[in-house]
């Protein structure tokens, strides 16, 4: 038996997730052998949800990527040999030099990263350095929050926010496309809190989710009409002379312009025929919102992922204002907390080296960017880390399709043979949270952490700073930017750089140091308790105000007041195709999955089951299909397979599948992303995963 002692060490989970909760991990003998919930972490006081709590299984898995690998078969077969570090870098050196040195240059290499970690270090760092110095095309991250950042941004100035412990004191509160019992559980728990002093749970959503089969009030919305109900909600407000004019003349511009929109356009009649909700419900949660106070709405990513996207979170997001209950301890919206943290992200990522002139590709057009079919150059080089693109990007027969290329040079830098691993030419095994150093921030509580490494890297595995260093060398690159410390880039990203902008706020890392994280632990932002960053204006915007009315948008030629976009796909106004494609469908994550992540751990998917559709039983008698029946799912993009689950969880009219399934996974070798569409929002341009017209069938056995 060891002698040796155990040693604790305070970790942070890194997934994409507003908890960002910390965690302690128990080492003997230099393995994990306990992973928990920080008890001591303020805000997420010890819980883990049921896919980290099973951590080390992750770390461990037998399927982990151990040292770097060459393809030897197809594309898609997964078939590699093993190589040495030496060769790997050398090889994508070779290749990056030829390309860049070609006609084509360096923006024929592409990387394409999104949130597989959230660390400061290992997510947004050296790489972005790295591709920076190359010349390398950039990627617009846009894939799951740029409509709803973007839509905020002209009303505030910056993101919905309040300080998520004030939420107990709220009494009314408005899930707003949001699974926060699922996807933000700790602020769950706040708001059950607040429910046991009076609060009322209301949720707006198409879907019975969790949250919403927990609240008291579930409105089942029709699929991206979200700002026409705003509007509505306005209309009953301004009519009923429910609005705080003190508030609205002394801080919000554009009041009267909105006002006589909202009158005149939003009746709740003609907002019940667009939201699919009764008249009747839409005075009552106007009354409720504008007389129980405070009222919080909690919006989140689903209900910004159509083609109106960008605006709905706009128009929501004027609702606090109208009312006046920013001015309230436990009012006003909350999107996220990440725009409190003034990390210097220029000087991680030093985008001043980016050559002037340099194009940019949304990741959400990943496909038709690999099939050649946006401005030259083209693609001939991509490099995926922290991301699964061919489970996740939208219009998935395209993105493999591109994939596909025998002309395409891939580089995966990934833990586990995921799918996009398998068509990589390259492979290089990464460390999991456990066996490298990161520092954090959040976006769903104002709380800074660093995550210490517990364990030595597993095999060959290495943090994603170290592949860019040695990537940098090899390149020839200039030392003084990449050959430095992973401490010392938290040093650097803990410089709050210099402004004079409400947001972030400067002085919120005053005091906050390294050396006080690793011995302290968590330590929350600089922020005032209480925190009401608009109880009295102080908006970010060009005008100081909430505006309401955008001048912005009017120097744009576009809409400056709120209005409600319909989706691309919308039955009401694209009536001819949903003559072939009548049913709305929407792709949730599925709570034992957090997008693609956790799809390879053995008892997080035997708690997924399998792939299922959610279909009311008015669709599914109309096209002869029972519970539990094998169905196809279509459209002109393409198809997938399912088991039907006959309930009322839908309205008619919406589907739901949760994902998001590895295709290797699958039946049929391909996910619900297998219809997506990659079209963009009018705001942001962000995807529409939840713009998707589908018809479904039932499948013989």
């Amino acid at each position: 038996m060891s002698t040796l002692p155990l040693r604790t060490v305070r970790a942070v989970c890194p997934h994409d997730c507003p908890d960002t909760c910390g965690m302690t991990i128990t080492v003997r003998d230099g393995r994990a052998v306990e992973l928990r919930g920080d008890r001591e972490h303020p805000f997420t006081r010890g819980f883990l949800c049921q896919k980290v709590a099973p951590y080390l299984e992750r770390t461990y898995h037998p399927e982990r990527l151990k040292w770097p690998m060459r393809r030897t078969g197809p594309k898609g077969a997964g078939q590699f040999e093993r190589i040495s570090w030496a060769e790997a870098i050398d090889t994508i050196a070779r290749r990056f030099r030829g390309i860049a040195a070609s006609v084509d240059g360096p923006q024929a290499i592409l990387p394409y990263s999104y949130a597989g970690t959230m660390g400061k270090l290992q997510g947004s760092s050296l790489d972005r350095r790295f591709f920076h110095r190359l010349g390398a095309s950039l990627l617009d991250r846009t894939i799951c929050a740029t409509a709803g950042a973007a839509g905020c941004d002209i009303t505030l100035g910056t993101r919905a926010v309040v300080d998520p412990e004030s939420v107990v004191h709220s009494r009314y509160i408005i899930n707003w496309g949001s699974n926060t019992r699922v996807t933000n559980s700790h602020l769950w728990a706040l708001m059950h809190q607040a429910r046991q002093a009076g609060a009322r749970l209301v949720t707006i959503d198409p879907y019975r989710t969790p949250t919403a089969q927990a609240s008291d009030w579930w409105l089942a919305i029709r699929p991206g009409t979200d700002a026409a109900l705003a509007l509505g909600l306005m209309h009953v407000i301004w009519r009923d002379g429910l609005q705080d004019d003190d508030y609205l003349e002394r801080y919000c511009l554009g009041a009267p312009q909105l006002r006589d929109r909202a009158l005149s356009e939003y009746p709740p009649e003609r907002v019940a025929a667009i939201t699919g909700l009764p008249p009747a419900d839409i005075e009552r949660l106007a009354r409720e919102y504008a007389t129980i106070r405070p009222a919080l709405i909690r919006l989140n990513y689903g209900l910004q992922r159509h083609g109106g996207g960008g605006m709905a979170v706009r128009t929501i997001t004027c609702l606090p204002a109208i009312v006046g209950s920013w001015r309230e301890v436990g009012g006003g919206a909350l999107l996220s907390t990440s725009a409190l943290y003034p990390f210097n992200s220029a000087q991680l990522e030093r985008p001043d080296l980016i050559p002037p002139g340099t194009r940019t590709i949304n990741m959400v057009q990943l496909g038709e960017a690999l099939l050649g079919r946006l401005p030259p150059p083209p693609i001939r080089a991509l490099f995926v880390y922290n991301a699964n693109p061919a489970a996740v990007c939208p219009d998935q027969q395209r993105v493999l399709q591109g994939l596909r290329r025998e002309d395409l040079f891939t580089v995966v830098l990934e833990q586990f043979p995921t799918d996009t691993t398998d068509y990589a030419d390259i492979v290089l095994p990464a460390t999991t949270q456990l066996e490298h150093f990161d520092i954090h921030g959040s976006y769903g509580h104002c709380y800074v952490q660093v995550n210490e490494p517990a364990i030595a890297p597993l095999y060959e595995a290495k943090p994603n700073t170290e592949v860019f260093r040695l990537l940098a060398r090899a390149m020839g690159f200039e030392p003084e930017l990449f050959e430095v410390s992973d401490e010392e880039l938290a040093r650097q990203a803990l410089q709050a750089p210099a402004h004079g902008r409400a947001f972030p706020p400067a002085r919120a890392f005053d005091g906050i140091t390294l050396e006080q994280l690793r011995a302290e632990g968590p330590m929350r932002l600089r922020l005032p308790r209480p925190f009401l960053p608009f109880a009295q204006g102080g908006f970010p915007t060009p005008s100081g105000k909430c505006e309401l009315y955008s001048p912005r948008l009017a120097a744009a030629g576009l809409d400056p007041l709120p209005n409600y976009t319909p989706p691309h796909e919308d039955p009401q106004t694209r009536p001819d195709l949903a003559a072939r494609y009548p049913l709305q469908m929407l792709s949730p994550p599925a709570p034992s999955f957090l997008n693609s992540s956790f799809v390879n751990i053995p008892q997080l998917r035997r708690a997924a089951g399998r792939p299922t559709l959610e279909i009311h039983p008015i669709d599914a008698q109309s096209r002869g299909i029972v519970d539990g029946q094998r169905v196809r799912v279509f459209n002109d993009r393409g198809s997938f397979t399912a088991r039907a689950k006959v309930a009322e969880t839908v309205r008619p009219g919406v589907v739901v599948t949760l994902g998001i399934w590895w295709n290797k996974y699958t039946a049929d070798g391909v996910n619900c992303n297998s219809t997506t569409s990659s079209r963009l929002t009018d705001l942001g341009g962000g995807a529409t995963f939840f713009d998707n017209l589908v018809e479904v069938t039932a499948e013989p056995e």
